[in-house]
């Protein structure tokens, strides 16, 4: 009977999924209604911020540019042959290009002006291209500070620049500010999606820590990170990096800052009150999660966490509170980590900040507050003078030490949330954690 029931939950609970995740065709349709919607809406309003009238994104196939796989219909998985993509802007006209010099149209929204049986050579076409246009400013892939939008690889942009008239070599340019624009920002439509994407993960995480995947003294950390990119897998979706599950115990050393982010042991039994943690992010309709919980494995005497944990996430809480109060418009990555920081500490925290851009990529590009080993600011080349802008999605990510008498050592609260940074300021995608996780859940019995 007791396996009856456990085949029931189990049933309802792919069924809950199936019915929040689309089939690949309703899937293909929303990336491309999504793309129509950026590229008509979103691209001319960048290009105009930027000052970059004519965007030009090239690549080959499997060497993709990371800006233009963004780019790319659903039903396209890779570029082909050489694909070169033209934006030209006449705000003038309010109007905008959408040009492939490829052999091909790129989706319904990138058409093709390549006739090769007219012009053989592609460059030539596309120098054409710029001829009749004559833009002020050519914006290419290519930046030292944002690896996402360096995109352009050598053998393109030499070839680029020997087919291009001399008298346009001084209106190329970098397009980081574009590109990170285009791939950091997030449509009112896309928000909407948001909430779904990361419901699911949340969803995930909560199975996991249960009784439907982890048996005290028998199932390992090992194994529960495998249930979650199995069940990532049944349900259709993907995982931009492999998951990871970690216990914090009394019986464990005091453990360093690095422990946190490697080096942890493999397959370790889970056992009653351990308090377990996991790093779990999937990849859906083109947008990605990135999320760490906590969970607390029950004592047989027990039926809540004990008070000296719930604390401790108490504390996660106010690190958190301490950050996206201080994620202002227009501050950058390092004024936002200092005074996070500094306001932590003075209320007796000891707090750790290492929160990044979330969105088109997991590790996306953006303003990066904070990393793990650069706790007193990143460098300029890891993005730090980008200031924070609206439309956003960040993974606030971060941790504090905490010391635990009853345990006789510190553990570390590490917490990670899906926030949108918008014109009416921050708020979580889908909420955050603000209790922990009980293994198994606590239930109601009838009578004694």
């Amino acid at each position: 009977m007791r396996n009856k029931a456990f085949l029931l939950c189990f049933l309802l609970s792919l069924s809950l999924f199936s019915q929040q995740i689309l089939p690949e065709n309703e899937r293909a349709r929303v990336i491309d209604e999504i793309l129509a919607d950026r590229f008509n809406n979103l691209l001319p309003q960048l290009m105009d911020e930027t000052d970059i009238d004519m965007w030009i994104l090239i690549s080959r196939e499997y060497n993709e540019d990371p800006v233009l796989r963004t780019m790319l219909p659903a039903t396209w998985l890779n570029a082909r042959r050489r694909t070169i993509l033209v934006f030209y802007r006449n705000k003038a006209k309010n109007t905008i290009d959408k040009l492939a010099v490829a052999r091909y149209n790129v989706g319904d929204n990138i058409v093709s002006v390549w006739d090769k049986e007219k012009e053989p050579e592609q460059w030539k076409r596309l120098m054409q291209l710029i001829e009749e246009r004559n833009p002020k400013k050519i914006g290419l892939n290519y930046s030292k500070d944002h690896n996402i939008a360096d995109g352009l690889d050598k053998t393109d942009y030499e070839e680029f620049m020997q087919n291009l008239p001399k008298k346009y070599h001084k209106k190329v340019v970098s397009a980081e500010q574009l590109a990170v624009g285009w791939i950091e920002t997030r449509t009112a439509r896309e928000m909407i999606i948001y909430n779904q994407l990361v419901d699911i993960t949340h969803d995930i995480i909560a199975e996991a820590f249960s009784e439907k995947v982890i048996t005290p003294g028998i199932t390992t950390t090992t194994e529960v990170e495998w249930w979650m990119r199995q069940k990532v897998t049944d349900l259709g979706l993907e995982t931009w990096f492999h998951p990871t599950v970690d216990v914090q115990r009394t019986s464990d050393k005091i453990f360093g800052h690095l422990y946190s982010f490697s080096n942890r042991p493999d397959d370790m039994v889970i056992v009653p009150g351990d308090l377990l943690h996991c790093d779990f992010g999937i990849t859906y309709l083109r947008l990605n999660t990135d999320c760490q919980e906590l969970a607390y494995v029950l004592k047989p005497e027990e039926k809540e966490a004990p008070e000296f944990l719930r604390d401790a996430l108490k504390e996660g809480n106010k690190v958190q509170d301490f950050l996206t109060k201080n994620m202002i418009a227009g501050r950058t990555g390092n004024e936002i980590l200092a005074k996070a920081l500094q306001e932590g500490k003075a209320a007796g925290l000891r707090p750790a900040i290492y929160t990044h851009p979330l969105g088109s990529y997991g590790h996306s590009a953006g303003t990066t507050i904070g990393m793990w080993d650069a706790q007193d600011g990143v460098m300029k080349a890891d993005g730090e003078s980008y200031p924070l802008h609206p439309n956003t999605v960040y993974a606030i990510e971060l941790n504090t030490a905490v010391t635990i008498p009853e345990w006789k050592r510190d553990i570390r609260i590490m917490l990670e949330e899906a926030g949108f940074f918008g014109e009416a300021g921050f708020r979580y995608v889908n909420g955050r954690q603000t209790e922990l996780l009980l293994i198994p859940r606590v239930k109601e019995h009838l009578g004694e």
